[in-house]
C-alpha cells in the first residue's frame, strides 16, 4: 500500500477498510465515495479520502497511518471515519477501532457492511463505534456525514440504511485509480440482490434482484476499458438470471477482445462471473462458446447434490440440468469452471457429501472449491440450529464445527481435506499425480474416500495443513503412493517428475533424485497473473 500523505487541508471524512488481500479493491467504499455529493450535498467528496489496508497489517500500524491521514486534532473541527466491516476483517477492525478511539476520542466513527448489519446488540465493535448503518449505505452514509459535520447530529446510534432506486445511485467506477486498474481486480456489478432463498447466504434476505440500467453500466465499463482496465470481476449473485442482460454484457467484451494484429490492444481480458448451474439457455451457450481460452471464468455454486439438504435450506436446483450444463461448459467452451461445494450443511452426511463430490468430480470442473458452512449474522440458516444440532464457532468467520449428521472430528477431517485439496488439486500443480492419488487403494469406494485417506495420512504424518514446499509435497506423495497404497514406484515417480518440472520449481525433491535433468541458470521469473493457475488446469494431461 502507498504510504499516505497529509493533505494541505485535513480531510473531514476518511473512508477505510481492511481487505483480505492487496489485489482486492473495496467496491462498497467506492460507492460511498461516489455518492457523497449527490446525497450529502456539494463539497463532501472533495473533503474525503479513501484508505485501504489488508488484514495482514498490524492494527497499530493501520491506526498510525489513519492518524497521519487525519492530521492533528483541531479544537471544534469535526472529523468522521467510516469503516467497512466484513466477516474476514471484523476481528482486526475491532482492534483498529479500539486503538483509534483511544488516540482520538474526538473522532466520530461510523460502521457499515454486512457484518454489522445484523445482531448489532451482540457485537463489541458496535459498542465501540458512534454510529452504525445497517444494509444499504449509498444514500444514508452521505446524509449522516452531512448531519455529523454540519449538525444537528442524529440521536440514533443504529441507522437502517435507505434503499434507493438504482438510478439514484452514482456508479463508483470513476473512483478506481490508475494504480487500481494496473494492479488489482476491479469489482463491478450489473445488478444487486438475489431472488433465491438459499439460507446460508445473506442474499436470501433480498427476496428479489434489481438491475442497474444496462446502457449506463456498459458506458461505465467502456470508460474503465479505455483507461486500460482488463480484469473485471462481476459480483452479481446470479449473472445468468436475466439472459438478455447476460448476452449484452458478454457481447460487450467479445467486441473488445484483443486482436492478434493490434499491438496497442494486446493486454488480455479476464472476466469472472458467478452463475447458477441449472439455467444455461442456448443463447447464452452460443455466446460463451465464442470466448477463447484464458478469458472467461465461471464460478458455479452447486453447494450440494443432496435433494433433501437442498429442500432443508430452501435451495431450488435442478440437479440433472446442473450436471448437463456443467458437462456442456466443460466440453463445448473454453471457460474456466470453478464449482463450489459446502461441507456441514444441515442434514448432509459424510456419505452424501462424498457422493456429491464424486459426481461433481466426474463432470470435471477445473477447480472444486470446498467451503465450510458459516453462520453469517442474519442468515436464515440459524433456524436449523436446534433441529439439526448445528454448532458454530462464536468468533468470525462462525464456521460450523458440529452437526447432528457430522460430529466435530468428522468436520475437522473435512476442513483438512479442503485445505489439502486446494494445495494438490486446485493449484493445478499435480495434473499427472492427482489421478493416481484419487485411484487410491484397490478397495477405495470412491475418489472422495481415496483423497480422505491421504488427507488423514498426511495430517498424522505432518500435523500441518500449510507451509508445505513444492518439494515436500512431492516427497509426501511419493511415500504415500508407493509405501501406503503400494503402487509401483516407476509410474509414480514419472508422474511426479512431470508435474514438478511443469511447475517451474527448481530444487530437488528426495523422491526425484537422479531423475531431474541438468538445468542451467535460473530463468527470470515471470510475473504472476490472474490466469497463471488457469493455464496449469488447461495444460494437456498425459495418460496415467
Amino acid at each position: 500500500m502507498t504510504s499516505p500523505t497529509v493533505d494541505a487541508v485535513a480531510p473531514a471524512i476518511v473512508l477505510a477498510t481492511l481487505n483480505a488481500k492487496y489485489i482486492h479493491a473495496s467496491l462498497g467504499l467506492r460507492y460511498l465515495l461516489a455518492n457523497l455529493d449527490r446525497h450529502g450535498g456539494g463539497g463532501l467528496r472533495a473533503r474525503t479520502v479513501l484508505r485501504e489496508f489488508t488484514i495482514r497489517r498490524e492494527p497499530a500500524q493501520i491506526v498510525t497511518e489513519l492518524l497521519a491521514t487525519l492530521g492533528p486534532a483541531v479544537p471544534g473541527a469535526r472529523q468522521v471515519v467510516g469503516l467497512g466491516v466484513y466477516i474476514w476483517n471484523v476481528a482486526q477492525t475491532t482492534e483498529v477501532l479500539r486503538l483509534l478511539k483511544a488516540a482520538r476520542p474526538d473522532l466520530t466513527v461510523v460502521l457499515g457492511g454486512p457484518e454489522v448489519s445484523h445482531e448489532t446488540d451482540q457485537q463489541e465493535i458496535v459498542r465501540l463505534a458512534d454510529h452504525v448503518i445497517t444494509g444499504w449505505g449509498d444514500v444514508s452514509f452521505a446524509k449522516l456525514c452531512r448531519a455529523l459535520l454540519d449538525g444537528p447530529p442524529p440521536l440514533m446510534k443504529v441507522i437502517a440504511g435507505e434503499q434507493p432506486a438504482l438510478d439514484h445511485i452514482e456508479l463508483p467506477y470513476g473512483e478506481y485509480s490508475d494504480s487500481d486498474l494496473a494492479q488489482r481486480l476491479l469489482y463491478v456489478e450489473a445488478s444487486r440482490g438475489c431472488p433465491f432463498r438459499c439460507e446460508f447466504c445473506l442474499s436470501s434476505l433480498d427476496k428479489t434482484a434489481w438491475g442497474f440500467e444496462l446502457d449506463r453500466v456498459l458506458a461505465a465499463l467502456e470508460r474503465l476499458y479505455q483507461r486500460g482496465a482488463r480484469h473485471f470481476k462481476f459480483v452479481d449473485r446470479t449473472f445468468n438470471l436475466k439472459i438478455e442482460t447476460s448476452v449484452r454484457i458478454l457481447q460487450f467484451f467479445l467486441d473488445r477482445l484483443p486482436r492478434a494484429d493490434d499491438e496497442d490492444n494486446a493486454a488480455p481480458l479476464f472476466l469472472h462471473f458467478e452463475v447458477i448451474p441449472d439455467h444455461l439457455p442456448e443463447r447464452l451457450r452460443a455466446m460463451i462458446a465464442q470466448f477463447p481460452p484464458g478469458v472467461l471464468q465461471l464460478e458455479v455454486g452447486v453447494q450440494s447434490f443432496n435433494v433433501a439438504v437442498q429442500q432443508t435450506i430452501s435451495r431450488r436446483q435442478d440437479n440433472a440440468a446442473s450436471e448437463a450444463n456443467l458437462r456442456w461448459l466443460r466440453t463445448h467452451s473454453h471457460a474456466h469452471l470453478h464449482a463450489d461445494l459446502i461441507f456441514g450443511l444441515p442434514g448432509e452426511t459424510l456419505a452424501s457429501f462424498a457422493a456429491g463430490f464424486d459426481r461433481l468430480l466426474d463432470i470435471g470442473p477445473h477447480e472444486i472449491q470446498l467451503g465450510m458452512l458459516k453462520r453469517l449474522r442474519g442468515s436464515p440458516i440459524a433456524r436449523h440450529t436446534l433441529t439439526h444440532g448445528m454448532h458454530y464457532a462464536t468468533q468470525a468467520p462462525y464456521t460450523v464445527w458440529q452437526t447432528a449428521a457430522m460430529d466435530a472430528t468428522t468436520l475437522q477431517r473435512c476442513t483438512r481435506f479442503a485445505r489439502y485439496w486446494e494445495l494438490l488439486a486446485n493449484s493445478g500443480r499435480f495434473q499427472h499425480s492427482l489421478p493416481l492419488l484419487l485411484r487410491g487403494q484397490a478397495d477405495s469406494a470412491c475418489a472422495f474416500a481415496a483423497f480422505m485417506a491421504f488427507s488423514d495420512w498426511l495430517w498424522a504424518r505432518t500435523g500441518q495443513t500449510s507451509g508445505f514446499t513444492p518439494e515436500a509435497l512431492v516427497d509426501h506423495l511419493a511415500v504415500y503412493l508407493i509405501e501406503s497404497v503400494d503402487m509401483a514406484g516407476e509410474p509414480v515417480r514419472a508422474a511426479l517428475l512431470s508435474d514438478y518440472l511443469a511447475s517451474g520449481a527448481r530444487a530437488s525433491p528426495q523422491a526425484l533424485r537422479g531423475l531431474l535433468p541438468r538445468r542451467g541458470a535460473l530463468p527470470v521469473k515471470p510475473s504472476r497473473t490472474l490466469t497463471t493457475r488457469q493455464v496449469r488446469h488447461h495444460a494437456p494431461r498425459a495418460a496415467t
